[in-house]
């Protein structure tokens, strides 16, 4: 480091190395229940690194340092819209500069699904936009969601830091990390306005969608393949942080240059029978698990054109093929009945295309063949190609 003490940087490199300098503050004990907002439930788990008051004299001591530091806090996200709560603020980035020198510190929390997310750096009005080049500080500039990592301890020129036994893991996370939350707001407004179903069937049904989306999650993070929350399971989550009751399933979006061989055989193996199959890799593919108590697994297969994507549908007794097409979409992760999951992170557009403006008020008739806004026919499979393309089990 050019014209500034080197020990004066490891001295405040040492402060933070426990929290292996870009980790959590401190572990929220309570958080908000993504059904309606009415309370808040426990989770279990240990604290990771300092807290709050350890932070705030971490703070004291850099600045008595010679540091000029700034501290950006927000309010917790799933507090949002509980009077009572939503002024709670929780540290989001600290940052310190010294001469041309500036470290950045992005807090990490831990959350229900054992994962860890970090707030966007949202500079405020009151902050001076030339304290630091902002728009250099990269990592953290939106919310993100990262697997929690084991970590190790490593010396790097004399000072003792910890890092995540799998570096590289990490690093690969980051440009595919950005996080989505869920509309708590929203979704207690929809309750208000539409009673949730709490009798015994929609509590069960809800129980064993949540099992099944975790076995799913499961198996197909063993396989390397990536999915989204797609159809009902991904308007439940928009609209109201849960999932639909009536829906009778859980839908998924994968997309095709994802699909691998022995997706069929490692869902069978997890206990989930294969219940249809339509189409083919190069054409309208789609999977279907049984799972306990009646619920099923649908898997949507997603292939990219010049200008859209689609996936498509099959009607087992006529053949007729059936084609639905979204604008094109990227994928975010996101908090989903305590699971770290991705969505789209164009949502409205998403929904929009499948549900239409009218996508908050609840349809319960739904003909998977007429009432999706953007489906369209899509010709006929030859009978010659039926022992293939129309599998029923």
């Amino acid at each position: 480091m050019s014209r500034i003490n080197k020990n004066v940087i490891l001295a405040l490199l040492t402060l933070t190395s426990s929290a292996f300098l870009l980790f959590q503050l401190y572990y929220y004990k309570h958080y908000l229940s993504a059904k309606n907002g009415a309370g808040l439930s426990k989770s279990k788990g240990s604290r990771i690194g300092f807290d709050g008051t350890q932070w705030e004299g971490w703070f004291r001591i850099a600045e008595n340092m010679g540091f000029q530091c700034l501290k950006i806090e927000s309010k917790d996200p799933r507090l949002d819209g509980i009077d009572s709560l939503s002024g709670t603020e929780i540290p989001l980035h600290y940052i310190c500069t010294l001469a041309s020198h500036a470290v950045h510190l992005v807090v990490f929390h831990e959350r229900s699904g054992n994962y860890l997310w970090h707030g966007h750096l949202r500079l405020k009005g009151h902050i001076d936009r030339k304290f630091v080049p902002f728009r250099k500080l990269q990592f953290g500039r939106y919310p993100g969601a990262f697997d929690r990592p084991e970590l190790q301890q490593i010396t790097i020129d004399g000072l003792e830091v910890l890092i995540p036994k799998d570096p590289m893991h990490f690093l690969e996370e980051i440009p595919h990390s950005r996080f989505i939350e869920c509309r708590y707001k929203e979704a207690r407004a929809f309750f208000q306005q539409y009673l949730d179903d709490n009798t015994v069937e929609a509590m069960a049904f809800r129980k064993s969608a949540k099992e099944l989306l975790q076995l799913a999650a499961k198996t197909l993070k063993k396989l390397g393949v990536r999915f989204w929350l797609s159809s009902g399971t991904c308007l439940g989550w928009y609209r109201q942080c849960g999932i639909i009751p009536y829906s009778k399933d859980v839908d998924l979006g994968i997309f095709i240059q994802d699909y691998k061989s022995d997706i069929i055989s490692a869902f069978q193996d997890a206990g989930l029978p294969l219940k249809h199959k339509f189409g083919k890799v190069e054409d309208s593919l789609e999977l279907s698990f049984q799972g306990k108590d009646d619920v099923k697994l649908d898997i949507f297969f997603f292939y990219e054109e010049t200008d859209h994507m689609w996936n498509g549908g099959t009607q087992a007794k006529t053949g007729k093929k059936f084609k639905y097409l979204f604008p094109k979409f990227t994928l975010c992760w996101t908090e989903f009945i305590d699971m770290k999951v991705r969505v789209p992170c164009e949502t409205i557009e998403y929904i929009e295309a499948n549900y239409g403006k009218t996508w908050k008020v609840p349809v319960r008739t739904w003909d998977w063949k007429r009432s999706p806004h953007n489906v369209q026919p899509n010709g006929v499979w030859p009978v010659s190609e039926w022992d293939e393309v129309i599998q029923l089990y």
